[in-house]
């Protein structure tokens, strides 16, 4: 098992966000966290990957527990985050970009380079040269995951990939999900449920702080009823 999350509690101060998360990915899966605006999705990340660290409950990834850990320590050990609002670095470069994201883990035969990743996304090598602070949407949030597969992540995290980016370049955030599931362990988030059950294996819906339901996604495709109970506005 890549990562098993253990009824982690969560707080923002005084507030309660998460209460009592569990979940699981098997190596090589790829499972989408879906719910409603605030019901504690993006928490559920930033608590693995250590920004939010959980108050209490565990995230075991590769047989170690690291909740408590520093982000960057988790970062070193393999799992990488792409957050919702991109973190693009302003003034550098998209190749710039991708050589701060760079970290070669010890042991551990590189796979990505700057020079695949731009076999891989031509677009990216068409921009090298400019600052990514000028690159639009769509082009910010390729550059973004980009830049997370120069750390060579075992584990990827997804903070709404999609979010505010044209129908063209949805498209591509989910030829790109696919294209990374055959090597890369993926947890990603997403208000269109659509796109999250047409690339994910799994799902789990959270319903403020709590997962209240767990599916295989062409289970959940089926299932109009739970889609209206949980995730319809």
């Amino acid at each position: 098992m890549m990562l098993e999350v253990q009824d982690i509690h969560t707080y923002y101060g005084e507030s309660h966000a998460l209460q009592g998360v569990s979940l699981r990915l098997d190596e090589g899966e790829t499972v989408c966290l879906l719910g409603r605006n605030g019901a504690g999705k993006s928490t559920t990340l930033r608590s693995i990957i250590g920004l939010t660290p959980p108050g209490r409950g565990r995230v075991v990834f590769a047989g170690r527990n690291i909740a408590g850990m520093p982000a960057y320590r988790i970062a070193r050990m393999g799992v990488s985050l792409v957050p919702e609002d991109r973190r693009i670095l302003p003034g550098l470069t998209v190749r710039e970009n991708l050589e701060v994201g760079q970290y070669r883990r010890p042991g551990l035969q590189p796979r990505w380079s700057i020079e695949r990743i731009f076999d891989e996304y031509p677009m990216l090598a068409e921009l090298a040269g400019q600052d990514g602070a000028t690159l639009s949407g769509g082009q910010q949030q390729m550059l973004a995951v980009a830049r997370s597969l120069m750390s060579e992540p075992q584990l990827l995290l997804l903070d709404e990939p999609n979010e505010g980016l044209a129908p063209v370049i949805v498209k591509q955030i989910g030829e790109l999900i696919d294209a990374l599931a055959g090597t890369t362990t993926i947890l990603f988030t997403d208000q269109s449920v659509r796109f999250a059950l047409r690339h994910a294996k799994r799902a789990y819906i959270l319903e403020k702080g709590r997962i209240v339901h767990e599916a295989d996604c062409g289970s959940l495709a089926r299932d109009a009823q739970t889609q209206r109970r949980y995730l319809s506005v």
